[in-house]
């Protein structure tokens, strides 16, 4: 399928647990790609479901078999209402990234459920899914995958720099696309902030007021996944191990380790900033992710990265994962690649992505 004009759904569920994001894009190849957000939309989960993500990490497999059908069947009646909802016109495809639940690649391993096959009969539409697992089976992290879309979309930003459920860098060094995971971010605080009966810091004011614990900062920062050479990824198997036993054990207050963990997402962030502005030209960072509107830990960030930093626009913020799993799903149609070996470490670059027809 190689037309110049694709209407497409992209569907992402991000570790934070915020919700489903929608982005319906038209996507146009002339010279380069082209694309129109159309319409988007974030569905917050129900209550029950933010519980069961987040503690499936820890369930059997036969409970993630069962998880994943409840899942699936779930994700496409958000992915019809949706389609209700919305006057699309002409849709070519599905493409839906899933859930992440178990992320193992050093073992040879990845989970996103939702991407059974039985998506497409559930919605009557082509689905395009399950992008990550070739990646792996190559040898790669199977992750970072959003960087394709750095490159044929955003490459006149010199960095791109997502702050969801992690964070992560994408930047073009030598002609290459390079791309790493730095930290895990509102996936740590969205955490602790329930605890307080809120669902993340809004504007940082928690962070802002509470007091750095030096010791624990200190901790944090020498974990050693931050010296490993990329390509690297985390998954929430890494932070419940890591940064969640680090904070337990120091006794502090709510307010505190948020104070103290979000000085270490923007100690680390910063670090790498910095690492990349010295060998690569840094003339405008684009930032996206639900960390952009945690203003206390963008200002931190500046502050102790020297540089400036670019908010998206508010579209692109909220829904840059959604449009790129939607172009991953353009590029599988094409049957050209939509997953770069430099990014991920697998043994060559492919085109990744299952389809199933409803």
């Amino acid at each position: 399928m190689n037309a110049t004009c694709y209407t497409i759904l992209g569907v992402m569920s991000g570790t934070s647990l915020d919700g489903v994001d929608f982005a319906y894009i038209k996507f146009t190849k002339e010279e380069s790609w082209e694309y129109e957000l159309l319409d988007c939309k974030t569905v917050a989960y129900e209550d029950n479901w933010v519980i069961r993500l987040r503690e499936a990490v820890n369930t059997s497999n036969e409970e993630l078999a069962q998880l994943d059908e409840e899942y699936t069947y779930y994700l496409s009646t958000l992915i019809n209402t949706f389609i209700a909802q919305h006057p699309l016109k002409n849709l070519d495809a599905i493409a839906s990234h899933g859930h992440t639940i178990l992320h193992q690649p050093n073992q040879g391993f990845t989970l996103q459920i939702g991407n059974l096959p039985t998506i497409a009969k559930l919605c009557n539409q082509l689905v395009i899914c399950d992008f990550r697992v070739e990646d792996v089976a190559l040898g790669g992290q199977g992750a970072p995958l959003v960087p394709i879309g750095d490159e044929l979309l955003f490459n006149n930003y010199g960095a791109c720099l997502n702050i969801g459920g992690f964070a992560n860098i994408s930047f073009n060094q030598n002609g290459k696309r390079i791309a790493y995971d730095i930290c895990a971010t509102n996936c740590v605080l969205n955490s602790l902030t329930t605890r307080l009966g809120y669902d993340y810091d809004k504007d940082g004011k928690f962070a802002e007021s509470g007091v750095v614990d030096l010791n624990v900062l200190n901790h944090l920062n020498n974990l050693p996944f931050y010296k490993q050479s990329y390509p690297k990824s985390l998954g929430l198997e890494w932070v419940q191990q890591n940064i969640f036993p680090i904070l337990e054990e120091a006794n502090l207050s709510i307010i505190d380790c948020i104070a103290t963990y979000t000085e270490h997402m923007a100690q680390q962030l910063a670090f790498v900033l910095k690492a990349c502005k010295s060998i690569t030209e840094l003339n405008e960072i684009l930032v996206t992710g639900g960390g952009a509107y945690n203003l206390y830990f963008m200002r931190r960030l500046e502050e102790l990265s020297g540089l400036k930093i670019t908010k998206a626009p508010l579209k692109i913020i909220e829904f840059k994962e959604a449009l790129i799993f939607g172009f991953m799903g353009v590029l599988r149609l094409r049957n050209t690649i939509n997953v770069l070996h430099s990014v991920t470490g697998a043994s060559k670059d492919h085109c990744a992505g299952k389809v199933y027809s409803p």
